[in-house]
Formats: structure tokens, sequence, C-alpha cells
């Protein structure tokens, strides 16, 4: 992966490029690198985020990428790129909670209406596209950890005249290549894996360029902006990536086996039981949800663990876990049963940590 940008000195890291503009000595110049595309103000182009942008879509095998400051940031950009009023889309569902939120709320109030699909019903899928404009993924789907037909949906859309943009977060470029399947636009949260170290928010879209090339006016518009440390830190992310989701699957997979074995949890959700698994997934990566009881189990089980804190978000060195009942809006948007949890494995010791898991479902039994 290349992830050097102009180099001074030999240093190994990039340099960072922490200014707000660039100045010229003549209009001559100026106008040059206006018309060049070269950097004359950050919020357009800057040469740290480049490097970010350069490396993302040589992980993706795409021609080219674009960074925003967050996740959402992408998602909004993309879909307002290629949707107008009196637009209809596909999603397939669940999807992450912020993006169900575009969906049916503020696209919606402009006129773009979503149809939504179970993840798994492909041929449902396949009856709803004509007409669409565009189609949505998430690969695999949030919470439940389903894997999509994308090369069977892909199919039916482009034979429409359809887009297909997928939000490939959860594989980050090393799990699957979405673009080999068909997707035109593979959108990621660059906060999770990318990062890995929870210290950034940040979003990046990659595909074919003159599909990169028309987010730019909705990017530029709405002011999205990755900055420039962001991405140096992102960079930094990058280079460690494959090492952290290796160990981040092991820790995931000892759980998923110990949670099938253990008589208080009615149900895993696991990336790699997908029946699709072996055809769209290299392996699992750091998150599995279960079902336990009720929402006092739920609760119980939360709060009874140690080395996991409750929180939102994942990929990152630290583990975590959520009762889907604490945050309202994926209740509301999905209706999931009262018990289900969501963890997410981090990096500290795996024996810790399923010694944890397995004191805290003792407590619930």
């Amino acid at each position: 992966m290349e992830d050097s940008g102009p180099n001074f000195l030999g240093e190994a890291a990039p340099a960072i490029f922490q200014t707000s503009l660039f100045g010229f000595d003549t209009v001559e110049a100026f106008e040059r690198a206006v018309r060049e595309g070269a950097p004359y103000y950050t919020r357009g182009k800057n040469p740290t985020v480049a490097v970010f942008e350069k490396a993302v879509a040589e992980l993706e095998g795409a021609e080219a990428a674009l960074a925003f400051s967050s996740g959402m940031g992408a998602i909004a950009a993309a879909l307002l790129a290629f949707l107008q009023p009196g637009d209809r889309m596909v999603a397939n569902r669940p999807v992450y909670a912020g993006t169900h939120a575009l969906l049916t709320g503020l696209l919606k109030r402009y006129g773009i209406e979503t149809t939504f699909v179970e993840t798994k019903d492909t041929e449902r899928m396949r009856e709803t596209i004509p007409g669409a404009r565009l189609v949505y993924l998430e690969s695999p789907s949030s919470y439940t950890f389903e894997i999509p037909d994308l090369a069977a949906i892909a199919e039916a859309a482009h034979a429409e005249g359809a887009l297909v943009l997928i939000d490939a977060t959860y594989t980050a470029g090393v799990l699957s290549k979405p673009l080999r399947h068909g997707a035109d636009l593979v959108l990621h949260s660059a906060t999770k894996y990318f990062s890995g170290h929870s210290d950034v928010v940040a979003g990046v879209a990659a595909g074919r360029a003159e599909l990169v090339r028309a987010l730019r006016e909705p990017y530029m518009l709405l002011g999205a902006k990755l900055a420039p440390f962001e991405a140096w830190l992102l960079v930094r992310g990058l280079r460690t990536l494959e090492l952290r989701l290796a160990r981040h699957r092991e820790t995931a997979a000892q759980a998923a086996a110990l949670f099938k074995g253990h008589p208080s949890v009615r149900r895993v959700y696991w990336a790699e039981d997908d029946p699709l698994s072996k055809q769209y997934l290299k392996q699992g990566a750091s998150l599995v949800s279960i079902e336990l009881a009720d929402e006092a189990a739920a609760r119980a089980f939360a709060d009874g663990l140690q080395y996991f804190k409750v929180g939102v978000s994942w990929g990152g060195h630290e583990s975590l876990v959520l009762p889907l009942f604490a945050q309202p809006r994926i209740a509301r948007a999905y209706g999931f049963p009262k018990g289900m949890v969501r963890l997410h494995f981090g990096l500290e010791p795996a024996e810790r940590l399923l010694a944890d898991l397995r004191d805290a479902l003792s407590r619930i039994s």
C-alpha cells in the first residue's frame, strides 16, 4: 500500500500540511494551480489528505477516493450526488441507525423515497429494483451481520441502470473487495478499523473516477472536509490494519463459540456463520451480537462486564458492549429483541476477555 506523500528529508511518516490555504507568488501561478487541480485551499484539496485517499483507493482497487470528516458525511454526499427529488432507492434492512435516519427523515423530506428489503431476501430485492435510481447496501449488515448477495443484486441493478453503493466499513478493504463483485462506489466510516485507535471521526468513498468526481459538489458545498491531522492519523492506522483485523477476529471467533455453547444465549449473530461468507468474506472481524432473555438480562450482562466499556462505535483497541435497547433510535427503527447486545472485541488479551464474558453470563444464568 502506497502511503507516502511529498518527501523532504526521507521522513518515514508523511508530512502534515496543517494549513488552511496555499499562497502563490503570482496570479499566473494561482491560476495554474486552479486549472491543474493543485492544492490552493484545504477544503478542496490537501496533500496529507490526498495521501490517505490514495491509500484507500489502492486498498479497495478503486480509481479514486474522497475523504470526509465522518462516515455519515461520505454517505450523505454520495446519496445527494446521485439522487434528486422524486427518485426512489432500495436499501437492505437493517442498516446503520444514522443511515436509516437519513433515508427516512431528511431524504424523505426532500422527496426521495426508500424501499427497505431484508438483507437476505435477494429475490425481493430484484423485484423492487425496477424504477429505482440507486441501491444502497451494507455488508455485513449492521447489528445482525448478514451478507447480501452483492453480485446478484448488482447484476439486477445495472440491468435497470441503477447504481450500487455499499457501506463496507466492516470489511475495511481487506476482508472483501466489493468493487470486484459489482459495487459502483464503496463507503467507509474510517472512524472504525481504518483509524483503529478511537481518536478520529472520518469517512471515505472510493470507486470509479467519474463517480468520485460527482461527489465533489456536495462535498465542497456541505463542507464535510477531513482535516490534515486526522488524515495523518488514518494513514498511521492503515499501516497496522491487517494485523489488527486478524487479532480482532481471533478473539471474536472464540467468543462466538463460547456464546453458542451457553444456555443463557438464545441466538448468536456472527458474520462467518452466514451462508454467503465464503463467497464474499475472507474472515470475520471484531463484532458479535447475542440475544439474551430480555432487557433485564442484557442490562445485567453489560453491567457485569469488567473489561468492556458500554459505548457506541467500534474498531479500536478497547472492547465495547452495547445493549441495543439503550439506543432508542435503533429500537424504533428495527424492533430488535430487548435482550439483544452487540459486542466489539478489541486488542486486549483474549483470555481476559473470555473469562470476563463467562463471569458476566454466570450472573444471569
